[in-house]
This record gives structure tokens, sequence and C-alpha cells, in this order.
């Protein structure tokens, strides 16, 4: 009997070399009543880091994981931490377990896979993210919580304010790790592990191991187990990258001729700015498409409806920030486009990691400027590779370096202002004469005969006074006013 006929899969030993066996979610020792949540949401086999991480998390282990996005981390925690918190009970304001995420995305999405594989288990559960209110946040903590999910601002917030103690929290999770480094969070992170007690369980998922993460895993960590089911920092095979040469004045051009000649079901086009957000699906939508925006500065509420509408189709392109780019497991996304290049070599791998999940294949278009060349290298330094390039160098960017060498008779203007000085001279030269200035005809003569010096003929009567006492041998500059008299005979 053939594998599949059976309910199983191989796993690709040149995707994943570290396990190589046959595998159910039956086999790895989840109870029955979550096998059935499992079942029910239509999974049967686990991915890789499922496979090795759930059992060793079920033993009370400590878990370095490293997986690229797309692969299950999520489910790699959750499954076995609604089986070790199915016993016990919680108390009000000591949550037993804690989850800590980089994004309100995140921390939504992992909630939603507790509700889904906890729906035979009575657990309850507390969200604790910016952008809403604290009221319910603290009455669900007052009533007592099995599973906390929080972001770390938020949390350090309510900590701060006595609305809860974490002496009681037995299971610590910290994930997208090198996410929580790029935003900032590790001194808040330290802080938050010493509050927490000594002899608990933690869990640290990331999809590359930077120095800062594996200093922060040594130091809190306990003789851990690491699991890597993907050499760090590489891209999924099953997305088809390419870089797309482009002016930046052509981009947005660019972007809409890609989107009308690519078979494109659903698109996140990722871009560096907030304000490019916006600009850009303002124009989208100018032109017909159907998108929507999601960024840092839209409300938390606003956000979930654009994501809600996204996955329900009614847009079919989410133009995003970074806010969007880790972990959010939106089906069906065929392809990712970046806008602007990204700025840091990790954000290229989990941008794109939106596409090409759980097997399916998709498609990612970088565009790439001349000032993009230099994280282009970074990129592919990172990955391990080149990245394939459609078109050349634009043309249209040679005219601009020879602009530059040849911007010689740019200077005309500036003899211009050079001889602008020379006026002056001339003017106090005609002041040195004391007839034409004093005398009015000579000013109509000068206008005539020398049409040059009109200018400086209306503002001789200023220093007229001046030179009806000769000149100051012992000063250079303008006569002063308080010097400007003359003595009545």
């Amino acid at each position: 009997m053939r594998a599949a006929e059976a309910g199983l899969i191989v796993i690709d030993q040149a995707r994943f070399p570290d396990l190589m066996v046959l595998m159910r979610f039956a086999d790895i020792g989840l109870s029955d009543e979550l096998l059935s949540a499992v079942t029910s949401a239509g999974y049967d086999i686990p991915t890789p880091i499922q496979a090795q991480a759930i059992p060793s998390v079920l033993m009370m282990r400590d878990i370095i994981g490293i997986a690229q996005t797309g692969t299950g981390k999520t489910a790699s925690f959750v499954l076995p931490m609604i089986d070790i918190l199915a016993h016990g009970r919680a108390r009000a304001r000591m949550p037993r377990s804690l989850i800590l995420e980089p994004t309100r995305e995140l921390a939504a999405q992992v909630a939603e896979n507790f509700e889904k594989y906890g729906v035979n288990h009575k657990l309850s559960m507390a969200l604790l993210i910016g952008g809403v209110q604290m009221g319910d946040q603290v009455k669900a903590l007052e009533k007592g919580v099995d599973v906390l999910i929080a972001t770390p601002g938020r949390l350090m917030d309510l900590f701060e304010r006595g609305k809860i103690l974490l002496n009681g929290c037995e299971l610590l999770v910290i994930d997208e790790a090198d996410r929580m480094l790029d935003m900032g969070f590790i001194p808040d992170i330290e802080h938050i592990c010493t509050k927490l007690p000594a002899t608990r369980q933690t869990l640290l998922f990331s999809a590359t191991m930077p120095p800062p993460i594996k200093k922060l895993a040594d130091r809190f960590l306990s003789n851990p187990k690491y699991i890597e089911v993907a050499r760090p920092a590489s891209s999924n095979l099953n997305i088809e990258a390419r870089l797309v040469n482009v002016l930046p004045a052509k981009k947005r051009e660019v972007l809409r001729d890609l989107i009308r000649s690519e078979d494109v079901h659903t698109a996140i086009i990722f871009c560096n700015r907030k304000t490019t957000v916006r600009e850009l699906n303002k124009s989208l939508q100018q032109h017909g498409f159907r998108s929507g925006e999601i960024h840092g500065d839209i409300d938390q509420s606003t956000r979930q409806k654009q994501l809600e509408a996204f996955k329900a189709g009614t847009i079919n392109l989410l133009v995003a920030s970074d806010v969007a780019a880790r972990g959010l497991d939106i089906k069906g996304v065929s392809h990712v486009f970046n806008f602007d290049a990204p700025w840091h070599p990790d954000d290229y791998v989990h941008r794109i990691g939106r596409t090409g999940r759980a097997g399916a294949k998709g498609k990612a278009f970088t565009f790439v400027t001349k000032a993009d060349e230099e994280a282009i290298e970074n990129i592919e330094k990172l990955i391990g590779g080149k990245i394939e390039r459609l078109g050349k160098v634009p043309a249209a960017e040679a005219p601009v370096k020879a602009t530059a060498t040849t911007a010689k008779p740019e200077r005309a203007p500036r003899r211009e202002r050079a001889a602008k000085p020379e006026a002056p001279t001339a003017d106090r030269a005609v002041k040195s004469e004391p007839v034409p200035a004093t005398t009015p005809t000579s000013k109509a003569t000068s206008a005539k005969t020398a049409p040059t010096k009109t200018a400086a003929a209306k503002s001789a009567p200023k220093s007229t006074p001046a030179k009806s006492d000769g000149p100051d041998d012992g000063w250079n500059g303008p006569m002063p006013g308080f010097l400007n008299f003359s003595i009545a005979e």
C-alpha cells in the first residue's frame, strides 16, 4: 500500500533532512480530545517542526525551535499547551501560561488557534493587546486565565499598574523572537522573564537565530532542545522569487501591469513606509483594483476588518507595512509584491513567506531601483543564492549619470550671480561723482544713456546727504543713519 493511500506523507529529504519518518498526529502523544479537534480542523499529518517539538514539549523540555514562516510553528506549541493545561485551576490575576507575540495580529491569530483546537477543553484565555480598552482585559484577568496571550507593551503596562501577577506562570512561549528583536522588545522580554518563576518551562521560536536571541536563550532557557527544520533565513522552495528592475517613478505602473498579467488570486503588497502604504492603496483603488491597507497607524478594529475582508475575498489586494510581515496565516495568497525592497534582509524571508504556505506554490516579486542594490546583495548573501532578475537595468537611468557629468552648462546662472556684485561697484563709482548725484537732470540723462544704471539711480537720493560731507577715508562701508544729517546755516 502506498503512503498516500494509508493517509501518510513522506518527508522530502532535500527540504527536511532532519526528519525522515512517517508520522501522524496520533503518534506524537496528544490526547483523544485534542486529536478529535485537530481532525475536525482537517489535519492529520504534522509538519516537521510539529512532529519534533510536540513530544518534547509534552515531556516538559525547554525548546528552541528554528523554522521559517508557514511551517506550522504556532500549532507546535498551541497543541501541547492545551494538553498540559487541561489539568489545573487558574487563580485571579495569576495566569498559568504566557505567550508573548510581537504584534496584535499575531496575538489574535494565536488566540484563534486556541479556540479552534481547544474546543473540547474548558480552558480560559485572555488577549492583552494595544489599540483596545483595558477594561475587558482587566476583568478577564481578575477571573483567572489558563492562557494569557500578550504583546510586551500592553503586558508591561498592566503589570506596572498591579493588574497582573506573573509568579504563578508555569509555561512561557516567546514567539517570533527575531521579530521581537527588530521591534526593540528584547529589554521588555528580559524584564518579564525576571518576574516569572525560576522553575518554569520556556519555549522560544524564531525564523532566524541572531546573536542577541542566542544570548537571550542562553540566559533564560534551561538545557533546551534545539530543533531546526530549515536552514536559518532560508527561503521557501515553493516560492518562485524574482527581482524586477524598475525606475522609482515607474513603480506603480509596473505593479499594475504585473497584477494584470499575472494570475493573481490574492496578493500582499509590502511597503517600507506607512505613507507609501496609504498612497499606493489610494492609487490602486483609483485604477479600479479591489485593495485595502494595513499598517501601524490604523486602529485595531479597522485593521481586523481589513484582514477579514481580505480573507473573505471582498478585497484581493492588501497593501501592508511590515506590521503584517510576520506570522499571519492567510490561506490562498498567490503572490507577494515587495513594492519597496526591505531594509532588513530577514524581512525579505518573512515577507515572501506569506505565499507558498502549507505546500502550495507562490510567486514573489521584489522591485529594485539603483538605491536598492546594496539591500539586495545583503538579501542574497543571507539566503545563500542569487535571485533571478526580470529585465535589465532601465536605460532611462543612464541620462541621469550623463546629466551629472555634463552639468557645466548649468553653471551659466552662477556667472550671472557673480556679475551682480559688479553692479553695486559701478553704482558706487557713479555715486562718487557729485554732479549727477545732486542734479535731478543728470538722473534723467543717465537713464537715457545708460539704462542699466536706472536701479542704482533710484537709490541715489538715500546717500545724497552723506555725499555733501565728502567721503570718509576712515570708513568704507555704508553710511550709518545717525550720521546722516546736515548743519543748517
